[in-house]
């Protein structure tokens, strides 16, 4: 397995001509219009990768963008793989440990995400603070590739405490309404019935989603710096039951991208 990983990694290797990046951006469910800020020095679309999954979910367009924003070079993945598509965790998690081998330090994500909080409101942004691993599979599951990092990593601060406190000041700045909470991350790929949302509200989950929490792990078994954000596309506990489309959830986090960029382009800039 890890010579896959190598032989993506020098594919990928050869194309940033100017240097390793310093940041691996990942996109969720309608949130693709931030490539639209990278100055792209080149676009590596995922088929061209040896090894790499293939994305299937609309709003997902599946290409690596290497370029510049705010004048640092980041790599950004427009479109992510879910465990409901078929995955294993090890395909779903494969472009991240690129990132390790590529030298890339910190990751910035972001998804779109059901509130279960009573305080948020469709288009809302949260600043993951912590999150609740609930998928079935565990990414780290099989023998531990000592080169990536331990057999038992630490999980007490998954989430970079300065990079919190940053989005905290650049939302701040921008005059942006952010909240702070915890994200449970389900396998999907049916949105949760009304009673589900109640029982995520009392684990303690402030949202939840399809994804991040398995690329996160990984990430952060490296050793990676991490920063996460959630856009509420909607709403849902017992005492609310009304229907849920891909199509809302995308034109929801269409509205709160511009925030989105803010918020992604100043943590970069800091």
């Amino acid at each position: 397995m890890y010579k896959v990983f190598e032989a993506a990694t020098d594919y990928l290797k050869a194309k940033f001509t100017e240097g390793t990046p310093e940041f691996a951006i990942v996109l969720g469910s309608g949130l693709a219009k931030l490539k639209d800020e990278i100055d792209a020095i080149t676009k590596i679309p995922y088929q061209d990768i040896p090894d790499f999954p293939q994305t299937t979910v609309k709003g997902h367009s599946g290409e690596l963008i290497y370029g510049r924003l705010e004048g640092k070079l980041v790599l950004l993945m427009a479109g992510r793989f879910h465990y409901y598509e078929g995955y294993t965790m090890k395909e779903v998690t494969f472009p991240f440990r690129l990132y390790h081998l590529l030298g890339i330090k910190n990751l910035i994500v972001s998804n779109a995400s059901g509130g279960v909080n009573p305080d948020f409101k469709v288009g809302d942004i949260m600043v993951i603070t912590d999150h609740i691993n609930m998928f079935p599979e565990h990414p780290l599951h099989g023998p531990n590739l000592d080169k990536f990092g331990p057999r038992f990593p630490d999980m007490s601060k998954v989430y970079d405490r300065d990079y919190i406190k940053t989005f905290e000041d650049v939302a701040a700045q921008e005059d942006i309404k952010i909240h702070k909470g915890v994200y449970l991350g389900l396998q999907g790929p049916t949105f949760e019935t009304p009673s589900e949302y109640g029982m995520i509200r009392i684990l303690g989950a402030d949202a939840v989603g399809m994804s991040t929490v398995p690329e996160v792990i990984v990430a952060r078994h490296q050793g990676m710096r991490i920063a996460a954000l959630s856009v509420i596309t909607d709403l849902g506990g017992p005492d609310i039951a009304y229907p849920v489309s891909h199509e809302e959830v995308l034109n929801a986090a269409n509205v709160a991208m511009p925030h989105v960029v803010k918020l992604v382009k100043g943590l970069v800039r800091a």
